[in-house]
């Protein structure tokens, strides 16, 4: 059986040193590899312990989070990053700049910077760990012992192994009418979304001729600065959606953290809706919650794309897309942190063609030309 996954943990408190490893310790699979008190202490670990995820906290003497990820990204080190954030707006600026430098994802501490409550999100940080984790190994061609990612009751114990071969997907459903001219698109992504996110709007047609929505999971706080950090490298606006903004071309909304985000037609135009409804799939926003909105407004007449991200989410509703004769497109395995959504809607037989991550940006904007209104 393959060696666990080897965690680093990096944090000045003590506390929360300890309390980080024991969540990685309590979790099969994850071993915690050393323990650092700031990022100089941790590039002095990092040859010795050979860890495959680093937990990394921001603020920290000597050398503080964002320090760490500048010398980590001048070493050439590969090793992937959880960022542990908390909540404040400073919080989220400082989150997305760690994510511009390489930082693979993040968890919002429950309450500052040294929180007894940290266990609230142990599952969450186990999740992350395991998916970070297991694909920097696959990269390396390092063995991995594959644990079930889509059901959150049954995400501890392993994946059953079925001689190899992965379920079959079932006999696409016949969609009712062929596509028709794309008028909006919608994207639902989850785990490893704000990197994916970050490379497929820095490569989007600035010509494209639609807008589109925007689902991915993330705590509230944290979308505003996320809208504005893609803002700045994507050639399209990119914005933190609010109720009734305007759904128009060359524009892209994302959805507020715990708010649902839907579309809604109106005589002169689109505008985007958004409620606190209960959670969908466990998740507001959630993707089934966009899709089915913009499947029956626009029908045919629509494009959904499912990415990266554990779960189900946004799979059972991107049907509803492809069902009207919409244009549906997954992310394909071999470039997914978590090959959870994209699988469940391609299994299902929602998805009409899977793109990888590299070929994603340019896959949405062909078809958005091809299929413009």
């Amino acid at each position: 059986m393959p060696d666990p996954i080897s965690v680093l943990v990096v944090d000045d408190s003590a506390l929360m040193r300890n309390l980080v490893s024991k969540i990685v310790e309590a979790t099969p699979g994850l071993a915690v590899a050393d323990r650092a008190m700031n990022g100089r202490f941790a590039l002095e670990k990092i040859p010795r312990c050979d860890p495959d995820v680093i937990v990394l906290d921001i603020e920290m003497p000597e050398m503080n989070g964002i320090e760490f990820l500048r010398e980590r990204k001048r070493l050439g080190i590969e090793v992937p990053v959880v960022i542990l954030s908390s909540i404040a707006k400073k919080g989220a600026e400082v989150t997305m700049e760690a994510l511009a430098l390489g930082a693979s994802d993040f968890i919002t501490k429950p309450s500052g910077s040294v929180s007894a409550d940290i266990h609230t999100v142990a599952g969450e940080l186990a999740r992350l760990l395991l998916a970070y984790g297991s694909e920097y190994r696959t990269r390396k061609g390092k063995a991995v012992q594959r644990y079930e990612f889509e059901a959150p009751e049954r995400f501890f114990e392993p994946a059953p192994v079925l001689d190899g071969r992965a379920k079959l997907r079932v006999e696409a459903p016949k969609p009712l009418r062929q596509p028709g001219p794309v008028e909006l698109i919608a994207i639902g992504i989850s785990t490893g979304g704000p990197n994916a996110l970050r490379e497929v709007f820095a490569k989007i047609d600035a010509d494209l001729p639609q807008p589109i929505l925007v689902v991915q999971h993330m705590p509230p706080g944290f979308t505003e600065e996320f809208a504005a950090s893609l803002d700045r490298l994507c050639p399209l606006e990119v914005k933190e959606a609010a109720d009734g903004d305007l759904v128009k071309p060359g524009r892209i909304l994302i959805a507020p953290g715990d708010r649902h985000l839907t579309v809604e037609k109106k005589p002169l135009g689109a505008v985007a809706r958004l409620n606190e409804e209960p959670p969908v799939n466990g998740h507001r926003p959630s993707a089934d919650v966009l899709f089915e909105s913009v499947a029956r407004a626009y029908g045919n007449r629509a494009m959904g794309v499912i990415m990266t991200g554990m779960g189900r989410d946004g799979a059972r509703e991107l049907g509803a897309i492809y069902r009207e004769g919409g244009l549906t497109i997954g992310q394909d395995e071999a470039s997914c942190v978590v090959y959870g959504m994209p699988k469940a809607a391609f299994e299902m037989g929602f998805v009409g063609q899977q793109a990888s991550l590299a070929d994603m940006a340019a896959t949405i904007s062909r078809l958005a030309k091809q299929y413009r209104a």
